[in-house]
Order: C-alpha cells, then structure tokens, then sequence
C-alpha cells in the first residue's frame, strides 16, 4: 500500500533507497529517539532493514516530500508489533525537515493506512527527553496515559523513560479527505 498527502508520499522502502536512507537517518540526534536503530546507523543497517519481509499488519513506509523538485527521502513511519499482541505507532523525520509539519502530517497517513487495513488499536510512546514527539501524538489523536515505561534504546545504549499514549479518537485532528491510498504502485 501506498499513501500520498498534499507533501508527502509513503511507500515501502526498496533496495535502491539504502544510501539515502542510511544519509538520512545517520545522524545521532535522529537515532537518539529511535527504539531500534543502532548508532552508528550505516549503509549495512539500511539494507538490513530494506530486506526484511514486509507484513501488511505491520506496516512500514519511506516518507518522501513531494514538493520543490524530485522527491527526496525525509523520514520513516511504520506500525510495528509492541511485543504484547498491540501495535505500536513510530515514525522519524531526518533534522533538516524538523519543524516542517511532516512528522504530524505523516502520522496522519499512516493511522488512516491502519484504519483501511482493520489495524487497532494502535498506541505510541515517546522518550520523555522528546516532547516534539508528544506534541505530534496530540495533534493526530493519542492522549497521554499517565505512565511511563522504562525501554532500551539500542541507539543510546541505555533504558530509557517513556511516555505512553492511547488513541484518543474524539480528540482526533484527522484530515483523511487529503489523504489518498493506494493499494500498489500502479495506483500511484
């Protein structure tokens, strides 16, 4: 599946994304709020993540902005198994994009992915080091829960206090009429 905003379009990663991948999210800043990805992160890491099999319950998209220009690579987003029978949403922008909106915009892709796909509930959690990221949730429709949970980071190397969310679906600022799926690439 693929899903396209007025900015941005979210695809599967392919083969041929790895160095851009591995140029946009190889920065430690970027890393640091990541659960799974190592630091350093290279090209090798890129492909590893490329070649993993892809599970339409668990999605996971490239995002790319489609605005000025050829689209280039900005981020990642996906909704993964939280180890306890839940899904989990997480996404990542590259820092010289952050303070764009995509992050939100994105996210809002991709809950409309998980609604389409019969995904849910889904929840999220953030470092607590991360308040952007709180701030994101918010805005598309998670609502604190109260309790912060202890995760490893294998970016930082170190448990790590989190902040956990839940679908808030009344508070939900969701603009899917701008947001087109697609269930293939001839579609797009």
């Amino acid at each position: 599946m693929f899903a396209r905003t007025n900015r941005l379009l979210l695809r599967p990663g392919w083969m041929e994304d790895a160095p851009a991948l591995a140029r946009a999210i190889g920065d430690e800043a970027v890393v640091r709020n990541l659960l799974h990805a190592p630091w350093p992160y290279g090209l090798e890491d890129a492909e590893q993540f490329l070649s993993s099999f892809y599970d339409p319950a668990q999605p996971q998209f490239l995002i790319f902005s489609r605005t000025r220009g050829a689209p280039r690579l900005v981020g990642g987003c996906g909704i993964h198994d939280d180890g306890r029978g839940g899904h989990e949403l997480g996404y990542w922008i590259a820092r010289p994009c952050w303070g764009l909106g995509f992050a939100t915009e994105a996210a809002q892709a991709l809950m409309q992915v998980a609604r389409a796909s019969g995904i849910g509930p889904v929840h999220a959690a953030h470092f607590v080091d991360n308040p952007a990221s709180g701030h994101v949730l918010r805005k598309i429709g998670f609502r604190s829960t109260g309790r912060i949970e202890r995760r490893h980071s294998i970016g930082r190397g170190a448990d790590v206090d989190c902040l956990l969310f839940e679908q808030d679906e009344g508070r939900a600022m969701m603009r899917d009429s701008a947001i087109e799926l697609y269930p293939d690439a001839l579609a797009a």
